[in-house]
């Protein structure tokens, strides 16, 4: 399935997903630096929609949670 799909429907994506990107992102074990690049804007896309699913991987992201309060 290809990145572009799945990107499509990150609002579908669970847990789970979001834990086996976060997992092939801190391997970093990646044939080539765009697949890393794709798993990557892949899990932002994910950040955007769902970031409650994201949260305990923001490490991965460079991103860090505001409070707006």
């Amino acid at each position: 399935m290809s990145t572009q799909i799945l990107v499509k429907n990150v609002t579908s994506f669970t847990p789970e997903d979001v834990e086996q990107l976060a997992a092939r992102l801190e391997e970093d074990a990646y044939t080539n630096p765009f697949d890393g690049l794709e798993d990557w804007h892949l899990l932002r896309a994910v950040a955007f929609q769902k970031p409650e699913l994201v949260e305990p991987y923001l490490h991965l992201l460079d991103m860090e949670a505001y409070d707006e309060s």
